[in-house]
Formats: structure tokens, sequence, C-alpha cells
């Protein structure tokens, strides 16, 4: 059984009468990356905040590597790393000396600093910038300075707040790719808050998708869809010589196809409970028809995401509807 480092039971923290978090269960275990997956103003921060003791809940019980945020906030802060989305350096300090501050700050030795911000520079790839002022560091070069700044106190877990914001793509993928590179070496627990859908697909074990402080559904990708929809919704794209009704009447009939639609030309898009690919080839030959191509499309996290979020704008029209 996994061993649960973070976990989180009815957390809620209300401002103003609004709940900004509302009843979060959640239970995230070690050496996993979980991606907090919503828009701006879902709630993600104000987690965040409630999780490293810098803000107390309005109700709920929490703990983080088996200790409560609340009531002893210090010793979380020794256990867990923390980059926000608006990074803070001392500009007219080189990269180097601002790990050192940091170490001394944590009651790191002095030589004992010195070899682990040696280290950690070459890890995040600025060995070769680490006697330049921050001042003068791009965008990119603060994150990566920035994962080097967290690591330095050793932390059993690190929790990323938009750690991409700003960055161009090449530094993005190369950012990412760190952070993974980082959770497989030294097995550190990563929590990773971000809007872009996309980028939290391509590192994240786990997602919970996240909105108006509530979160909507948690898993990987598959099980996000069986979620969100009810059933494992794949779909196999499939190009044909010609496309005849006898043809689509066929696959509409097979057990597992929810729907057949014609996209363009000689291309057809069957939707499955499951990959049905080997049944669909064999029914298309069997029906004198020349198969092209096949392959099948699984749902990706932003389909699931914008997918269900259609689905919502329309139950609440519908809801609002009912009641006018």
């Amino acid at each position: 059984m996994s061993e649960k480092i973070i976990s989180l039971d009815k957390l809620t923290k209300i401002y103003d009468d609004q709940p900004a978090v509302d009843r979060l269960s959640l239970s995230i275990n070690k050496g996993e990356v979980f991606g907090l997956l919503g828009p701006n103003g879902a709630g993600k921060s104000t987690t965040i905040f409630m999780l490293l003791g810098l803000i107390q809940p309005t109700s709920g019980n929490l703990q983080v590597c088996g200790i409560d945020s609340t009531t002893n906030p210090i010793d979380v802060k020794r256990r867990v790393g923390y980059l926000p989305d608006d990074l803070g350096f001392y500009q007219n300090m080189t990269g180097f000396e601002n790990l050192l501050y940091t170490a001394s700050l944590n009651a790191i030795s002095r030589d004992e600093a010195k070899r682990r911000a040696k280290q950690l520079l070459e890890q995040v790839g600025l060995e070769d910038a680490m006697h330049k002022k921050t001042g003068k560091y791009s965008r990119g070069m603060k994150q990566r300075l920035g994962l080097a700044d967290v690591l330095i106190k050793e932390p059993e877990i690190i929790i990323l707040d938009e750690p991409t914001l700003g960055i161009d793509p090449k530094g993005v993928q190369e950012l990412l790719k760190l952070i993974k590179q980082l959770n497989k070496e030294k097995d550190i627990t990563v929590l990773l808050s971000s809007h872009h859908l996309h980028q939290v697909q391509q590192i994240c074990d786990r997602v919970g998708i996240f909105v108006d402080g509530k979160l909507l559904a948690k898993g990987n990708v598959n099980e996000l869809a069986q979620q969100l929809f009810g059933v494992r919704s794949s779909v196999v794209q499939v190009e044909v010589g010609e496309i005849t009704e006898s043809l689509l009447a066929r696959l509409n009939q097979l057990d597992g196809v929810t729907g057949v639609e014609k996209v363009d030309g000689s291309f057809i898009e069957v939707t499955c409970q499951e990959n049905m690919t080997p049944v669909i080839s064999e029914t298309i030959t069997q029906n004198n028809a020349r198969l092209y191509s096949i392959r099948c499309k699984d749902h990706g996290l932003d389909e699931i995401y914008h997918l269900y979020f259609e689905g919502r704008e329309i139950d609440e029209n519908t809801k609002k509807a009912k009641i006018s």
C-alpha cells in the first residue's frame, strides 16, 4: 500500500461568507507527482497556503508528513520546499550567494551549504551562471534557481505554484523534464499547481480538477474520463475507401460502440466504451471496404477538461430553465 504524505479531510476556507476552498478531501502518496489543475481563482493557492501553515482553515483537518500544518507550521516548513509563482531573490547577489543565504536560514553549516549549492546548481543547469548576479537572470533561469533554492534543505515535498509562468516553450520543456528527473532521482513528492493542461499531463502521475474551491474529480487521465463521463470513452479514427450506409449501420450495431460519425471525406470516428480497434478493423474488412488506416485516440486531459465544462454549463443552464 502506498504511504500517504499529504492528507486533507473536508478542508474549508471561507472569506466573506464565500468558500475559497470547499470541503476538500484528498490524499497524495509519497513519491507522487500530483497536479492541482484549475483556472485562476479556483482555490489552488489558498489550499497551498493552508498546507504550509501560512493561513488557518475555517474547518477540516490536514496532515503534511504526518504533521498538522495548523498547529505545527514550523515543523511542516522544515520538511516542505515551496516555489511561488512570483519569485524573489536578492538581485545584487549571485545565484550561489542566494542559495548560501537560504541555507543559513535553515541552519545548514557553511561547508555543507557550499557543497549542496554547487551540486544543485549543476543539477539545474546553472553551473556557468552561479557567480552571476540574479538581477541579470532570465525568468527561466530564476525558475531553475528557485528549484535549487527549495531543494537545498533536502525537503520531503516540493510545492510548485505555476512554475512555468512567463517561460518560453523551450524553457518550459526543460523545466518540466527537470522536475520529473528530480522526482525520480530523489524520490521527492511534488505538488504542482497549474492551469496549463498539457504541461500537467506531461509530468503528473495523477491530477485533481479544481474549480470554485471544490475538487471535482481526481485520478490519472483514464480514471478522470471514467469519473466525468461514466464510462471509459475512446475514439477510434478510421480511414476507408468508401463510406456506405450499410457500413455505418454495422459499426453502430457493435456492442460497446456508443456512436459513429462521418468526419470528412473517407474518415469515420467511432466512439467506444473502450479501445475496440481490432473489432472495428475486422468489421470493416468483412463489409468489403478498403481499410487505409485505423488508430485509437483516448481522451487527453485537454479534451476531458473542456468537454466536462461544456456539460457542466449545459446542466446549469437546464437547471435555470427549470427554475424559471
